[in-house]
């Protein structure tokens, strides 16, 4: 189990601590939502932690056959929905800088939409991930 600490600062900012590590993540409210907008959202940290999850587990999924995806990047981009006020579409290209033979696309690909972050988003929550092969 782990633990973290979100602390409110004010000016509609809070900061998460990581209990074990101490390390720290700052939210801050978005422009179009009464904030200023200077750090990531609490709905782009979800975004976030969707793509970061993938790539952890489409690395972890390859890793067995000695395959590196270092130096792969997932570009998100993130949609309100309002009534209520929700993330209503995550779109996430992941773009790997080198080609792979189809086996391993396929488990890279499957990997994508497996993790577990992906499975606690509601279904109500659009998910459009594309993969680009840079070879």
């Amino acid at each position: 189990m782990n633990k973290f600490e979100i602390k409110y600062q004010g000016n509609l900012r809070t900061i998460a601590t990581h209990l074990d590590s101490g390390s720290e993540i700052s939210t801050d409210a978005p422009k179009d939502n009464h904030g200023l907008g200077q750090t990531f959202s609490p709905t782009d940290m979800v975004c976030s932690a969707l793509a970061s999850c993938i790539l952890t587990i489409m690395a972890i999924a390859v890793e067995k056959k000695n395959v590196d995806i270092k130096g792969t990047t997932a570009m998100v981009k993130k949609t309100m929905g309002n009534n209520p006020r929700r993330i209503a579409k995550i779109e996430i290209d992941i773009v790997f800088p080198k080609g792979y033979d189809s086996k391993t696309k396929t488990i890279l690909e499957r990997a994508a939409y497996n993790c577990p972050v992906h499975h606690t988003l509601s279904e109500t929550v659009e998910k459009n991930i594309s993969f680009t092969y840079i070879s």
